[in-house]
């Protein structure tokens, strides 16, 4: 089993950074597959970034903006968020899984966490 939490989120104005954490608990020596979603109510959840056996990928309405990472103790997952703008604003939720497969973005993830709000204003 595995145990995700999300911290980081906030509110911030356009233009502005945020950087989200996502701390994994449990069995996770052996997760290949990370991932970051988020979802606005109404609205389909969107793939934002993810990192899946050393590559990451990025959706397009945030590439050149957002930075996926992990921490050398392969525990912890990072989204550095820069220019923000206020259609980022969501709800920011991190996914783990121990196999993937295609595009990282797109996989049905096992493990999922609570999630954590960011908001932008202009």
């Amino acid at each position: 089993q595995v145990r995700l939490v999300e911290s980081g989120g906030g509110s911030v104005q356009a233009e502005g950074s945020l950087r989200l954490s996502c701390t994994a608990s449990g069995n996770v020596h052996t997760l290949n597959c990370l991932a970051w979603f988020r979802q606005v109510p109404g609205k389909e959840r969107e793939g934002v970034a993810s990192i899946a056996y050393g590559s990451s990928d990025y959706g397009d309405s945030v590439k050149g903006r957002f930075t996926v990472s992990q921490a050398n103790t392969k525990n912890v997952m990072y989204l550095q968020m820069d220019i923000l703008k206020p259609e980022d604003t969501a709800m920011y939720y991190c996914a783990a899984d121990y196999y993937c497969s295609g595009r990282s973005l797109y996989w049905s993830y096992q493990y999922e966490g609570q999630g954590t709000q960011v908001t932008v204003s202009s």
